[in-house]
């Protein structure tokens, strides 16, 4: 659809303003493309205003639309912006960088190997299951109306099922829906924390939640994560250190590094909070994620805490597509209150449709036959990197790779530039993840981290591994060629690596 709509716009420049386009069919049969492709082209060219469509007559090239003449002089909204009130002095300044998100949200050209995002590819999502689940979800009674403000009380039930098991702790009443799982951790550290205040975090953690807590102007506090999960020693250190009142973690397949958050460091991560009197936010975001053959998953924190600790995170996103964006908030006692209260000012409620279409999703046999092909589908992808990595790339293959999730976390060598690296792949034909957005502040050691999802299949995930190495090669060559260059312009009379000049007469 993309191709069609770029050689579409070019082709507008010869026509004039009003001529119409050639049919439909006649698009079918220059481009062999189907119908449906057609259709998605003039709509996005339509979105764009650069056609109009009219039913009955066809496709016609819009009207060059007239400038609004130059810009004033916005430089005032400089000062606006940067103007605090004056306990921002103590608190800290609220600002929102999402520059990371964005760079993992970038749809990457079609020329361009997607080892970047996290999101499925589509020949990875239910496309059909979700067609039929929106179409089933159309029909029912009362779809366009408005839904609770909590959600609906059946997917309500369903998510508390899912999270607490069949005689878990949760129940409905517990449940909070959400547009998705960003919207989720949004709400939740917003309603939980005050701005200024520190909120612990996993260190690397995932950037969009580190945007999250500074658009909120709260203070991210890094504890350190092995391959055990966190460090649970240091976190008992940062509550006492910094007196923080939540603590944000993955303890499944965690992003970035894939790690699972042992037994005995489950049971002390809720502890260690409890006594702080902190909230634990659960983030499980890849509980859908798991690979075949995988051993069985630990139950959620959030299903072992009957004194409401734990605030669970849980989305229908990852595993279904970027635009199911519908999730869970769990939580128990006065927290509840506080999380429904933030959203509803926020966004009201999630639009029923939604809600609707997930309800049909998850209890239809299709969910679960697409979840046991993705768990293969899954295995497979991580393979194929791994064997690709070990090919070329032999010193970057992890330790322990994932049992789980979309992504290999690798250890670059001391000195490598990472963003050299990730730009120079991009130069190649392929996209990657720098490490260091991962970090709250200075990361301590270089790192890419690599998508398995993103990229049509295993051959272009080869292809990728190879382009990258090309990258890696380039990068070494260039800082070789720079410490020669150092070395050519020391003194005469200077040894290479000697701090000053030659000693004596």
């Amino acid at each position: 659809m993309a191709q069609l709509a770029a050689n579409l716009r070019k082709e507008l420049d010869r026509y004039s303003d009003g001529e119409k386009l050639p049919s439909s069919r006649a698009l079918v049969t220059r481009y062999q493309v189907s119908p449906v492709t057609v259709s998605r082209a003039i709509a996005a060219l339509a979105a764009e205003g650069l056609v109009t469509s009219r039913p009955g007559a066809g496709v016609f090239k819009a009207a060059a639309r007239a400038t609004t003449g130059v810009l004033g002089d916005v430089s005032w909204q400089e000062v606006a912006l940067s103007a605090d009130p004056p306990h921002t002095a103590v608190t800290g300044a609220r600002g929102t960088d999402a520059a990371a998100v964005l760079a993992t949200l970038t749809t990457s050209p079609p020329e361009v190997i997607d080892l970047n995002g996290g999101y499925l590819h589509p020949t990875l999502q239910p496309e059909r299951a979700l067609a039929a689940a929106l179409a089933r979800a159309g029909r029912r009674p009362g779809t366009w109306s408005r839904p609770p403000v909590e959600g609906l009380a059946e997917l309500r039930e369903w998510f508390a099922r899912d999270i607490g098991g069949p005689a878990g702790p949760l129940d409905a009443s517990d449940v909070l829906i959400t547009g998705g799982g960003q919207g989720a951790l949004t709400t939740a550290l917003r309603a939980l924390a005050a701005p200024g205040s520190p909120v612990l975090v996993e260190s690397p953690t995932y950037p969009g939640m580190l945007a999250v807590a500074r658009a909120a102007g709260l203070r991210p506090v890094p504890v350190p994560v092995d391959a055990d999960g966190v460090r649970t020693d240091l976190l008992a250190e940062a509550f006492a250190a910094t007196r923080a009142r939540v603590f944000v973690c993955q303890p499944l397949f965690h992003n970035p590094t894939g790690t699972v958050l042992s037994p005995e460091r489950r049971a002390e991560v809720v502890r260690i909070a409890r006594a702080a009197g902190a909230f634990v936010v659960e983030d499980d975001f890849a509980r859908r994620l798991a690979h075949a053959g995988s051993p069985p998953l630990p139950a959620p924190l959030a299903a072992d805490d009957p004194d409401g600790v734990v605030v669970h995170v849980r989305s229908l996103t990852k595993a279904a597509s970027p635009s199911m964006r519908l999730g869970a908030l769990t939580a128990r006692g006065p927290a509840l209150e506080r999380l429904r209260a933030v959203q509803v000012v926020d966004s009201f409620f999630v639009p029923r449709p939604l809600q609707e279409t997930a309800l049909e999703l998850v209890g239809s046999p299709a969910w679960t036959r697409h979840l046991r092909m993705l768990a293969e589908a899954l295995r497979d992808r991580r393979n194929a990197l791994l064997a690709a990595l070990r090919g070329v790339l032999p010193g970057l293959v992890p330790d322990r790779p994932p049992l789980g999730g979309y992504h290999l976390w690798l250890r670059l060598p001391d000195g490598t530039d990472e963003r050299a690296v990730v730009a120079a792949a991009l130069r190649r034909g392929v996209a990657v993840t720098a490490g260091g957005p991962y970090f709250t502040a200075e990361a301590p050691a270089p790192h890419l981290r690599l998508s398995y999802v993103g990229a049509p299949g295993t051959t272009q995930l080869e292809e990728g591994v190879q382009r990258l190495h090309g990258a890696l090669a380039e990068n070494n060559a260039l800082a070789e060629n720079a410490a020669l260059a150092r070395h050519a312009a020391l003194p005469a009379d200077r040894a290479p690596g000697e701090p000053g000049a030659r000693h004596g007469s």
